[in-house]
């Protein structure tokens, strides 16, 4: 049965982006029901936009199988996890000035289109909790990748006290229930990165390898979609563009070009983006550019929806829900 939301884009979305969505999330479905898996990646500010109110019961259902993220959207979920109540909402921020930006920064808030996260009780927050595992680890020669840090401290109950919304809306932490595959890309240029190289430069880590890296990642991807797609089809999901989605989509042809090992390519594939191809944007790339780099075939269900993926992404994962 279909909830009244499915309804809605079933009567409604008949044309354009509307009718896109519609196809999307229709072969998301059967992408599931043929027993595939979903790969999502985010990119932007989704964990700020609390995409966590749909992400995490797509997760918690088993509709999602791996997610690869930038490091703000990896941190930016517990931010809003811990400091909901002190975020600060801008509806006009298209009229702020620079003085008007000015006068945020002095109150240690950080704008993010029309919401401010506050540095202190999101930020700092975090940040002196997650340092004693780091540090830790750096004492003890132990490594983990930036996401393994952050569920230990989710999965330790390190953070219950300061929970200020339902948890049930964190995406983060449904993948910590699951112990989700994360892969995070460029983690370094998130707050908590920086934080983390500055720790490393005063030398309070002393061993910056502490942290495992990008290559590390793209080998445990690597590792992780061969084992995955042994005997099943793995979908793209791809939310925005950047390296939250050039990095993982890549996999495919690295291991049949670079390892020289036979590969299934991505079997279903769908970008929301409103990037302009003809600019020269890889983020814009229509899926048939794909196909030349061997990450897509002739035959895979292929979808872009050029709309906010703000207001596209929930729609789809409430569809494949069935709400």
């Amino acid at each position: 049965m279909s909830g009244p939301v499915s309804q809605f884009i079933d009567a409604h979305f008949r044309h354009f982006n509307a009718a896109t969505l519609k196809d999307a999330a229709d072969a998301y479905v059967r992408h599931l029901d043929q027993s595939g898996w979903m790969f999502v990646t985010l990119a932007g500010a989704m964990s700020t936009a609390e995409l966590g109110l749909s992400l995490a019961d797509m997760i918690r259902a088993g509709k999602i199988h791996g997610i690869c993220c930038t490091g703000a959207n990896l941190e930016e979920d517990l931010f809003n996890l811990v400091a909901h109540r002190h975020y600060v909402r801008v509806p006009r921020y298209r009229d702020l000035t620079p003085t008007d930006e000015k006068a945020l920064l002095d109150r240690h808030l950080n704008r993010v289109t029309d919401t401010c996260i506050p540095e202190e009780e999101a930020m700092r927050r975090i940040e002196r909790i997650v340092v004693d595992r780091w540090t830790a680890a750096d004492r003890e020669g132990r490594r983990a990748f930036p996401h393994e840090f952050l569920y230990e401290i989710l999965r330790n109950g390190s953070l219950v006290p300061h929970y200020q919304i339902d948890p049930a809306a964190s995406w983060m932490l449904a993948a910590a229930e699951r112990n989700l595959p994360l892969f995070v890309p460029g983690w370094e240029d998130s707050t908590l990165g920086n934080v983390y190289a500055g720790f490393c430069l005063e030398g309070r880590i002393t061993q910056p390898s502490t942290m495992r890296s990008g290559v590390e990642y793209m080998m445990e991807l690597i590792r992780w979609y061969e084992r995955s797609s042994a005997d099943r089809s793995i979908g793209f999901f791809q939310i925005g563009g950047g390296i939250a989605g050039d990095f993982p989509i890549c996999v495919v042809p690295l291991i049949e070009q670079d390892l020289k090992r036979p590969v299934r390519l991505w079997g279903y594939f769908c970008q929301i983006s409103d990037s302009t191809t003809s600019y020269g944007s890889y983020s814009g790339a229509v899926p048939n550019e794909k196909i030349t780099w061997g990450k897509l075939g002739v035959d895979t269900p292929s979808f872009v929806i050029e709309s906010d993926a703000t207001i596209v992404a929930p729609l789809i994962f409430a569809k494949v829900l069935g709400w």
